[in-house]
């Protein structure tokens, strides 16, 4: 995901994708701990896709347009 595709999105989009990454987050942590993880770039993937809708969700509660 592109910081581009985030910033197109509405707040509410914002929200199901959240949830939806922290859900996939979780799945990876379990397969890396139960050793059934394949694709282990995913998981710093998903870390900063997270991160990058926390951020625009920040920003925009603050008020300030990125």
């Amino acid at each position: 995901m592109k910081a581009s595709d985030v910033k197109a999105m509405t707040d509410d989009q914002l929200k199901d994708e959240l949830i939806k990454l922290k859900k996939e987050q979780f799945n990876l942590r379990f397969q890396k701990a139960s050793g059934q993880l394949e694709n282990t770039a995913r998981v710093r993937q998903v870390r900063r896709d997270i991160a990058r809708i926390k951020t625009m969700q920040q920003s925009r509660t603050a008020g300030v347009s990125a």
